[in-house]
């Protein structure tokens, strides 16, 4: 960041002096009033619930202008790279900071591919989870237990440990989402096979058996790379700030990346595609299309507790660009496996036709995002309800680990320690 030749003053009705913060300029977007010395100047703290209006670290990987509905990352806009990348390219761009080479490319998909296997342990571990606890109930413990599985990598001070590290999540986590989906059916689990690529290999996993094997579909390989593409950062959201403010504390970066994977599984954050695609087969069951007016009608009465779920976003006060790219991907995919005339998805246009056109809802800017036409795709493929959030999980780590990564490299970061204004009981003695 860079100093700008502006000063921010904050002056106090009471007469207290008045006092001066330094403003800092970013690439693009809005400049930051620096306060880290609010408090020993003036004995205050800034109130700033959800942190909405606050700049807590500064970073290099993911900007959103949410007026523009853009998504950028590294500089590169969203739809370039979901049309022109995959997921691994992707990846390597988001923790290095540039595309790879043809060279770097084949080097590091070589080397994700050969960390794909997990400790045969891990099967023996899984074993002790019911078999119809939720996939994220699953893939929290598991992404957990990777710190007593991997124990010679954890060492954050150490370059190497850290890059080693970021190589097996970002490689095991596919073959950890699958693991939990053959272990809720009762199946064998199915080991990853080296000639096959990042995305492909997970759809072989999940849905090969040792006695019929999968064919990977090349328009479905595609879908489901975009998806993991579009999901895998989007800046400062709850679940990224979740792994940088654990990973402030100093821990292993499997119980970073752990909780990060806790936070997601909220109906608020990643479970929202699980949510949108719910809505949908309510609808569905209630009348399908023909109810669709009926169902808006209810959205837009705030006493019948409807939700219109896959609209609208906290950040984007624009269009998703996310989610065009996934309206195309939706296309695609069933047309693809001749379901063009699926009933969800023509209730899913419908849906959008009227938040398009409805004064009610064009006004409150609740356009669709990338959860409303994901589910869709997803369940098509074959992936149940239940997983979606798992998946959504799988792709964001490489996100995650990018931030931790990029946190621990600053020379300047710190244990997280938001303040609080506080009102409970004062000082009072017991009697």
């Amino acid at each position: 960041m860079q100093l700008s030749d502006k000063k921010a003053t904050l002056s106090f009705s009471d007469g207290s002096p008045s006092v001066e913060f330094p403003v800092y300029q970013g690439t693009v977007g809005p400049d930051v009033v620096d306060i880290r010395k609010l408090y020993g100047q003036t004995g205050m703290f800034t109130y700033d619930p959800g942190f909405m209006a606050t700049a807590a670290c500064e970073s290099a990987i993911t900007y959103i202008d949410g007026d523009k509905g853009q998504l950028l990352y590294r500089g590169y806009p969203i739809d370039q790279l979901a049309t022109n990348c995959d997921f691994l390219s992707v990846a390597y761009l988001i923790m290095n900071g540039e595309l790879p080479s043809p060279d770097q490319k084949r080097d590091f998909d070589n080397l994700v591919t050969h960390h794909t296997l997990v400790h045969e342990q891990m099967h023996t571990f899984l074993q002790g989870f019911r078999r119809d606890a939720h996939p994220m109930a699953v893939l929290t413990g598991l992404v957990g237990a990777l710190s007593a599985f991997y124990h010679d990598s954890t060492d954050i001070t150490n370059p190497r440990h850290r890059e080693v590290s970021a190589i097996r999540l970002i490689a095991k986590l596919p073959t950890l989402v699958a693991m939990a989906y053959k272990h809720s059916l009762g199946q064998p689990f199915i080991y990853p096979q080296n000639d096959l690529s990042y995305t492909g290999n997970f759809l072989r996993m999940m849905f090969a058996t040792p006695c019929d094997d999968y064919q990977v579909n090349d328009v479905v390989e595609r879908a489901l790379d975009r998806i993991f593409i579009l999901h895998a950062d989007h800046e400062q959201n709850a679940s990224t700030s979740t792994v940088r403010l654990c990973g402030s504390s100093g821990t292993n970066p499997f119980a970073a990346i752990a909780a990060g994977v806790a936070c997601l599984w909220g109906p608020a954050h990643g479970g929202a595609n699980e949510a949108c695609l719910n809505m949908l087969e309510s609808i569905q069951a209630q009348g399908g299309v023909a109810k669709v007016g009926e169902f808006m009608e209810k959205v837009k009465d705030k006493n019948s507790g409807v939700r219109l779920m896959g609209f609208g976003h906290r950040v984007y006060k624009n269009y998703d660009p996310r989610a065009k790219l996934m309206q195309e991907t939706c296309r695609e995919v069933l047309g693809a496996l001749g379901l063009e005339n699926d009933p969800l998805f023509k209730l899913a246009m419908e849906l959008e036709r009227i938040a398009l056109e409805d004064k009610y809802f064009v006004d409150r800017k609740l356009y669709p995002n990338v959860d409303f036409y994901s589910g869709i795709v997803q369940r098509a493929i074959g992936i149940p309800t239940s997983l979606f959030t798992a998946i959504f999980a799988l792709a964001r780590t490489v996100g995650w680990i990018a931030q931790w990564n990029e946190m621990l490299s600053d020379p300047d970061y710190k244990i997280g320690r938001p303040r609080q204004l506080y009102t409970g009981a004062a000082v009072r003695n017991v009697k």
